[in-house]
């Protein structure tokens, strides 16, 4: 795929045409003369801001205008952190693009090694930080410009605990490239290259998967078996990247001090490890009346015994199965966003004006959905692979809801927009669930609207109970790595026991399903990220009731809490709206409006 122009990057919804981003408010190309100027630049100013504080800062703080001081140097790291994450932004925007495209694949790790040479200058800056002194740090901070940034130091010193020797950390930060970096670079192009045979057609992993919906359930036992078939044939790397990546994540948790395989995961994510735990044992606990409960339904619905696995995600006998045109996907998003409220709708209008939306399916780009923040001093972008299913609305709605609080969060600057995994996924789900009331509500229609309650049930399923049991599976997977290295048929039982679990005894997991484990990126990006997914979808449901309940100022509250960014904690974002997730009875609560729409279709037999 060739860079779009901004010619063709915007073209009107009512063309037909899926729109591709213009990644031009970053850089007009790879070879653009402002990449290496933005590269040199940085590389210099990091190498004076080295010079300048590396093995100062205790002195430094000490000073009698020491917290001005130290805020001017956290503001020029900040503007370096812009910078480079402008670039590797770029590079890593182009390489999703089409990650088989060997000039992008080269730019993508040109510029993973640049920038790693350069940021490596600025390393010692953290590190010198967390080993100044609490007292002087306190005595700094009543120092208005220095305060500004507290919460990034509080989170920054976080990590004491687990910081290792300043010559490791810099070991460890160069080797990223050489090490999970190029591990993850290995995944995501043997995957991107992957072809899939289905009743004679050649497509990708993507294309395959979405197969699994088809109305005709011999056509998606067709897709079950071409994607076993290509997955099996490949196993072997995808067993490969996986004992590698675990065994690197094992050692560096060693080193640090980390107890717990996920606990690195939930300081980066600010929550506390019983809150997951809580989370983890509510969601597995209503495992039968939930996930066992609906796919029963379900099998009757379908007029068998019990669904295999391929019939999971099988449209109803009622579903409305039409194709939903691009137009008309925006118009029903940004339609349930504006009657939450306008500013909202605003926001989201601007990814469909303004290019900020990949949508088309194509070979080589990356799988499934996503929002990139990319930095404040640019905009987000959002990728999608649109095929105008329902469910491919309600991720547009989803990946939306991301960027409209990426853009609010932007306000945060570099060091501090970042929100946690946790509560990123609050605002996605917020959107879903927004849109699909307001389609609900325009549905009159009885066995409509008993497809879309049911559609809305899997896609919380998906979110709930399948995402906990991901989590699960990487738990196990994890722990038993630690005895040795896991063979393929290893990591297939883990997943088949922990899938038979979750889902119930309504769906065989027949021959070719112990092979699924290997497309799911999460678990090589972002070990432990997935049960993020769950803690959001339950979160939301709260938050929902409590908009139903008392609407007036809520919008207001809620752009308030997505505007803090990465500045405050759960329990602080979560007051406003009277709810705690650290209540062991909070998750039930969440877990209750799945329950519920269940009943209703229960009920309704």
């Amino acid at each position: 795929m060739s860079q779009p122009s901004s010619s063709t990057a915007r073209p009107k919804a009512e063309d037909g045409v899926l729109p591709v981003w213009d990644m031009s408010d970053l850089y007009s190309a790879p070879d653009a003369p402002e990449i290496g100027h933005d590269l040199a630049r940085s590389a210099e100013t990091a190498k004076a801001f080295a010079e300048r504080y590396r093995g100062k800062l205790a002195a430094l703080i000490g000073e009698p205008k020491g917290g001005a001081a130290l805020a001017e140097a956290i503001r020029t790291y900040e503007a370096l952190e812009d910078t480079l994450g402008r670039v590797m932004s770029y590079a890593g925007l182009l390489y999703a693009s089409d990650n088989t495209n060997p000039a992008y694949a080269k730019f993508y790790g040109d510029m993973q090694e640049r920038v790693t040479q350069i940021s490596t200058d600025l390393l010692f800056f953290a590190l010198e930080l967390n080993k100044v002194d609490d007292a002087a740090l306190a005595k700094a901070l009543e120092t208005p410009s220095l305060a500004h940034y507290e919460p990034w130091l509080r989170d920054l010193r976080a990590m004491r605990p687990y910081q290792l020797s300043d010559e490791i950390e810099t070991l460890l930060h160069e080797k990223s490239v050489s090490g999970r970096a190029a591990w993850n670079r290995l995944f995501d192009e043997t995957m991107g290259r992957l072809s899939f045979d289905v009743d004679g057609e050649s497509v990708a992993v993507e294309a395959a998967l979405n197969r699994l919906s088809d109305r005709d359930p011999a056509k998606r036992k067709v897709a079950a078996d071409a994607l076993a078939k290509t997955f099996a044939a490949n196993i072997g790397t995808f067993t490969l990247v996986t004992n590698t990546l675990a065994k690197d994540k094992e050692i560096e948790d060693r080193w640090r001090g980390f107890k717990d395989i996920a606990d690195s995961r939930h300081l980066a994510n600010r929550v506390e490890p019983e809150v997951v735990a809580a989370l983890v044992e509510a969601v597995r606990r209503s495992y039968p009346v939930l996930s066992h409960r609906y796919y029963k339904l379900k099998a009757k619905w379908l007029g068998l015994d019990r669904l295999e696995y391929w019939d999971r995600n099988a449209p109803l006998p009622d579903a409305d199965d039409a194709n939903i045109p691009w137009a008309q996907a925006k118009d029903t998003v940004l339609s349930a966003y504006r009657g939450f409220t306008p500013g909202m709708a605003e926001i989201a209008e601007r990814f469909f004006d303004n290019g900020w939306i990949d949508a088309p399916l194509r070979p080589g780009k990356a799988t499934g959905a996503f929002a990139h923040p990319t930095v404040p001093s640019a905009h987000p972008f959002v990728l999608v692979n649109y095929q105008g299913k329902t469910r491919d609305v309600m991720t547009l709605a989803h990946e939306l809801g991301h960027g409209v609080h990426q853009v609010l969060a932007a306000r945060q600057g570099a060091l501090m927009a970042d929100t946690p995994l946790t509560l990123a996924e609050t605002a996605s789900v917020f959107g879903e669930m927004l849109t699909f009331r307001k389609l609900l509500a325009d549905t009159k229609d009885p066995k409509r609207r008993k497809a879309m309650i049911a559609g809305k049930v899997e896609d919380m399923l998906n979110t709930v109970v399948r995402q906990i049991a991901f989590y699960t599976f990487e738990r196990k997977l994890h722990t038993a790595r630690r005895e040795g290295e896991l063979t393929s048929a290893d990591i297939g039982k883990l997943w088949l026991e922990v899938q038979g679990e979750s889902l119930g005894p309504a769906i065989h997991l027949g021959e070719g399903y112990e092979t699924y484990w290997c497309y799911i990126s999460h678990f090589i990006h972002a070990p432990f990220y997935v049960y993020a997914y769950a803690f959001g979808d339950c979160l939301v449901n709260s938050l929902y009731a409590v908009y139903e309940q008392a609407s007036d100022g809520f919008a207001e509250r809620y752009f308030a809490m997505l505007s803090a960014g990465g500045t405050l904690r759960h329990k602080e974002l979560l007051a406003p709206f009277g709810l705690d997730a650290s209540d062991p009875k909070f998750w039930d609560k969440g877990l209750s409006v799945i329950r519920g729409l269940i009943d209703e279709l229960e009920q309704g037999e």
